[in-house]
């Protein structure tokens, strides 16, 4: 449900500005759990985990992006997710993230320890662009 008063949203990655505009209501992968924000939220800067970034516009169309960590800050009615990717659901490659999520698999199925961690990783980047993707 929107609240019918729009504000500011930009996603911003390395590579440029992945989204900019007026939204109604946005719901952040944070940290520790994830938490939307309506127009006139309290200002707050938390850290971003592995999830996704969805957004409703005034026509109520939700949008979501994958995203594999940063931050977002909220404040004065704007919203800033500085954020490593952000992907649009609608322009995920399912086969390249199954085909990441297998090569993941079999990097942990090896159980090297230096690169496990590196493994676990894009299996949860693999796993969440797919979901997002509805895959």
């Amino acid at each position: 449900m929107t609240t019918g008063k729009p504000f500011d949203l930009e996603i911003i990655t390395p590579s440029g500005l992945a989204f900019e505009g007026k939204v109604e209501a946005v719901t952040v992968p944070a940290k520790d759990k994830p938490f939307q924000v309506l127009a006139n939220h309290a200002p707050i800067m938390a850290e971003l985990g592995i999830g996704a970034i969805k957004f409703n516009d005034s026509a109520n169309k939700t949008t979501l992006f994958a995203t594999s960590g940063g931050f977002v800050q909220v404040l004065k009615n704007k919203v800033s997710c500085v954020v490593e990717t952000a992907e649009e659901s609608l322009a995920i490659d399912a086969a390249r993230a199954l085909e990441a999520k297998k090569r993941a698999e079999e990097r942990l199925a090896k159980r090297q320890e230096h690169d496990a961690l590196r493994a676990e990783m894009s299996l949860a980047r693999a796993i969440n662009r797919l979901n997002i993707a509805g895959k």
